[in-house]
């Protein structure tokens, strides 16, 4: 599914996000969820809110990603981690209804797009769970390349996780799109 878009999200999109914030699969490797109807509309408000700070101070950009016909299937979020050495963060999630149909690669390369070009960013990382193989696909495939692992870096709910770094340089991401 290449036909996707990032748009900023709506108060009314909460119960679509709520189809994966919601879904213990989806949040498997995630720090967050499953979430409950209230957390879920707070994070959206929290994600509209974002939007309200002056686009030179704003760290956090939020979208969530948008089919034509089937509406929103996801979520991509781009964070600014230091203006003064242009580096950026990207992090993205996908309905499980649209697992293994490219969906998380284009979240992706939109984001990388928006880093790379609006922001002028230089470097951009991202980090996964190793042992989760549909991310590190999607790193690899928008051309991210392996740093490192960092150890038990965050705390899930069955215990500490690892986490793989991945990232792309400015120059790296001109050659790949």
């Amino acid at each position: 599914m290449t036909d996707l878009t990032l748009r900023p999200p709506r108060l009314e999109d909460w119960s679509r996000v709520h189809g994966w914030g919601s879904n213990e699969e989806a949040c498997r490797f995630q720090v967050w969820g499953p979430n409950s109807p209230d957390e879920t509309k707070a994070f959206v408000a929290g994600a509209i809110d974002s939007w309200d700070v002056p686009s030179d101070e704003r760290e956090r950009f939020v979208w969530l990603a948008e089919h034509a016909t089937d509406g929103v299937i996801g979520a991509g979020e781009l964070l600014l981690r230091s203006r003064r050495h242009r580096q950026g963060e990207i992090a993205y999630v996908v309905h499980p209804d649209y697992w293994g149909r490219g969906c998380g690669t284009r979240i992706a390369q939109l984001l990388l797009g928006q880093g790379f070009g609006s922001r002028g960013l230089h470097r951009i990382f991202a980090t996964c769970d190793p042992s989760n193989v549909a991310s590190i696909a999607v790193l690899e495939k928008t051309g991210m390349r392996v740093e490192g692992r960092m150890v038990q870096t965050l705390l899930l709910r069955d215990g500490w996780r690892d986490s793989a770094l991945y990232s792309i340089l400015e120059s790296e991401w001109s050659g790949v799109r």
